[in-house]
């Protein structure tokens, strides 16, 4: 199984991610991008049949605390860090 890429394959991929290589970058970077190629070649051998599609190879649970009302920080406690305030809000300039 050989995958090969031309030096116009690796100049296109080269463009569309805005790269400047040089002659010996665009060998030795078709080199090391046939070997990716060849591996992902090799998966395409393996009986997938059986196997459910699946969007993470682990399973994941939603990690976010239930939704529940709490007291607000102080405006002073707030405000403490705040280069600018005028004790009530947060003064920020203006971006026009």
């Amino acid at each position: 199984m050989s995958v090969s890429l031309s030096q116009d394959d690796v100049l296109k991929v080269a463009s569309l991610s805005r790269l400047k290589l040089s002659e010996a970058e665009v060998n030795s970077l078709g080199q090391q991008m046939g070997s990716v190629l060849k591996y992902i070649a090799m998966l395409d051998e393996l009986n997938t049949d059986a196997i459910e599609p699946m969007a993470h190879a682990i399973e994941i649970s939603n990690v976010f605390r239930e939704d529940e009302l709490q007291t607000s920080l102080p405006r002073e406690k707030a405000l403490s860090n705040a280069p600018q305030t005028d004790g009530n809000y947060f003064l920020v300039p203006a971006i026009l």
